[in-house]
């Protein structure tokens, strides 16, 4: 910082050396127009001594006229090499009055609408934090100085977590969903500060809040382990056994936490032993599809098609939206062909093959290498996404 202010101070320097230098040559040049107006004054003083001695008869005609020249002459010498003065319409008061208010009306200016604080913050972040209340004034000063970051704010709150502050967490939360938009991860993390900011009592606001979170984002982690917690807590066992099971098959295999989770798995499995219950079983997990299709141009097509026309083969719901749900793309020179769809291959995520019961196998031709509209198509009868034996398209009607 004091770096800043001694640059600060020679550009104040360089500034001021504009308003003081004409200030100064005026100076100079007053004394000039001074010592013009005492010869002149010396001048007309000499003449009127010569006309005085030419009226007693002392001087004739010539010597006065010789006495005026040799006085015009020393004059003239007097006055040779001085500067013609300057006519300043501002006054003499009004560059030294600027000299004072430029540097002081730059200095609040700069003070009110500067950026000398967060000057400042770069420097101190720039430097490994000491303790974790330097940590927490940094961000808190880097806050204050930005209200519009989001970013700045969720670390604050992340921070005031790690400090057992959930209250100053949740609102800080809060203030970052209303900058950065209701993302699942925020409001996971505003939920958690709110319910132990209220002493581990579930409300309303923080059932809602992990409603949205979860609709948005069914493996938003925060509010999976915020719901086993609260679960826990009021001895409905099965249920937190649901979420931390939930919350751990979303968790790497190298992630620490998996071990404290499955010790809550653990104890909240003893207690519904105990209290005479029986934990229920996980639902099987879903069978991925896998679709296989041999695909092969009639005879009357191969004259009407070129090698390099692109071939798309997918799987599209009976009964669901109309994009593919699984896709292929070849070419005419590589008919027949052989391939397989499933899950794997989905255009989108939420949606897979395994997700709808009854599909449609379809092989497009299209010359434009469009997969929506093209010039030959085949199409299957219903089938379960589930069949496992291979099945046979053959392209033979135009596209309509």
């Amino acid at each position: 910082m004091i770096d800043f202010w001694l640059a600060a101070g020679l550009l104040l320097l360089v500034a001021l050396s504009f308003l003081l230098i004409p200030v100064l040559r005026s100076r100079r040049a007053q004394r000039e127009e001074d010592r013009t107006a005492l010869n002149v004054a010396l001048y007309q003083e000499r003449v009127a001594e010569l006309q005085t001695q030419q009226e007693e008869g002392v001087l004739d005609a010539a010597q006065m006229d010789a006495g005026r020249a040799e006085a015009a002459r020393e004059l003239l010498a007097d006055t040779e090499g001085a500067d013609a003065p300057r006519v300043s319409r501002l006054g003499k008061p009004l560059p030294l009055l600027a000299a004072i208010l430029v540097p002081v009306l730059g200095l609040g200016l700069y003070l009110h609408f500067g950026a000398s604080d967060k000057v400042e913050l770069t420097r101190e972040f720039s430097q490994a934090p000491q303790s974790m209340e330097e940590m927490t004034q940094r961000l808190e000063r880097a806050v204050a100085a930005q209200p519009d970051s989001a970013e700045g704010m969720y670390f604050l709150g992340r921070t005031y977590m790690a400090q057992d502050r959930p209250a100053d967490a949740a609102k800080m939360f809060e203030r970052t969903v209303n900058l950065a938009g209701r993302q699942p991860e925020l409001l996971g993390q505003w939920a958690q500060a709110q319910y132990f900011a209220d002493g581990k009592k579930w409300s309303d606001k923080v059932q809602a809040l992990t409603d949205e979170a979860l609709k948005a984002d069914p493996k938003e982690v925060t509010s999976l382990g915020l719901l086993g917690i609260a679960a826990f807590e009021s001895e409905r066992y099965q249920d937190a056994i649901d979420y931390w099971n939930r919350l751990l098959a979303q968790l790497p295999p190298e992630d620490k936490s998996r071990e404290a989770l499955q010790g809550g798995i653990a104890r909240a499995t003893e207690k519904l032993v105990a209290s005479g219950g029986k934990v229920a079983q996980a639902p099987a997990a879903k069978t991925a599809a896998l679709l296989k299709v041999s695909v092969d141009l009639a005879a009357d097509l191969k004259s009407k098609v070129q090698p390099g026309d692109s071939v798309f083969i997918f799987a599209r719901a009976i009964s669901g939206p109309p994009a593919p749900l699984a896709v292929k793309r070849m070419t005419v020179a590589d008919l027949p062909v052989t391939v397989e769809l499933g899950d794997a291959d989905a255009m989108m995520p939420q949606l897979k093959l395994s997700n709808f019961p009854e599909v449609q196998l379809v092989a497009r031709i299209s010359r434009a290498g469009k997969p929506t509209a093209g010039e030959w198509i085949g199409r299957s009868q219903p089938l379960a996404s589930s069949t496992t034996a291979p099945q046979t398209l053959t392209i033979d009607s135009p596209d309509k």
